[in-house]
């Protein structure tokens, strides 16, 4: 798959797609550049109180992700190649949804300055899921600073999330519904899934496993 150099799995909150990243990363033989989440001082605020920590929550993510995207596009692609759990664009899924008019105002002073040092994926893995199946999943892996998200919040960031895929265009997009397949129980999938990206397309497509692959 020497197409494939830079590999970006996305998807909403407890969609799964730092698990997919790591399988895509070791299949591919590839370095693994993991969102610094639990390194955010402010999320576990945010959850609890939006409007009052919705800004350094969003600033920190915003350079922490810049910080590594630079890294990035220092590495020699045709070297080494890369998956990672999210791509840079998705900063602006959450600023939209949870700033205020003045804060995205200065928010949009300051992307335009930071975004055109990011490379592009060569593939975007997007995993849809509803919101429903999002909260199942959250609650399962228990992560301390999740405990306080709601179905409410849930589905805000999944319209946004789909708005957003719906019109994205800087990368061929492979749109995934994770509540057909599991990729920790279901070792075919990864497979069929590998399969479907080993040639390269444009646009957008949508990827349908077999009855075997599926939950």
């Amino acid at each position: 798959m020497e197409h494939l150099r830079f590999v970006a799995v996305e998807g909403s909150i407890g969609v799964g797609k730092t698990f997919l990243a790591k399988l895509l990363a070791g299949k591919l033989k590839a370095r693994l550049i993991l969102e610094e989440v639990d390194q955010n001082p402010f999320l576990l605020s945010f959850y609890h109180d939006r409007s009052g920590y919705a800004f350094q929550t969003q600033v920190f993510f915003l350079l922490s992700r810049y910080r590594q995207q630079r890294e990035l596009s220092q590495t020699d692609l045709f070297v080494q190649k890369v998956v990672t759990d999210y791509i840079f664009a998705k900063d602006k899924i959450f600023a939209y949804l949870n700033l205020d008019d003045n804060e995205i105002s200065l928010y949009e002073r300051i992307l335009p300055l930071l975004e055109k040092d990011v490379p592009l994926p060569d593939l975007v893995i997007y995993l849809h899921a509803s919101p429903e199946f999002l909260v199942k999943r959250i609650r399962e892996r228990a992560r301390p600073h999740e405990g306080s998200i709601t179905l409410d919040y849930l589905k805000e960031l999944a319209e946004a999330y789909t708005k957003f895929f719906f019109h994205y265009r800087d990368s061929p997009l492979l749109v995934v519904t994770a509540e057909t397949v599991d990729f920790s129980r279901t070792p075919k999938a990864l497979e069929e899934l590998l399969k479907e990206i080993s040639t390269p397309f444009k646009g957008t497509r949508y990827w349908i496993p077999s009855s075997d692959s599926t939950v």
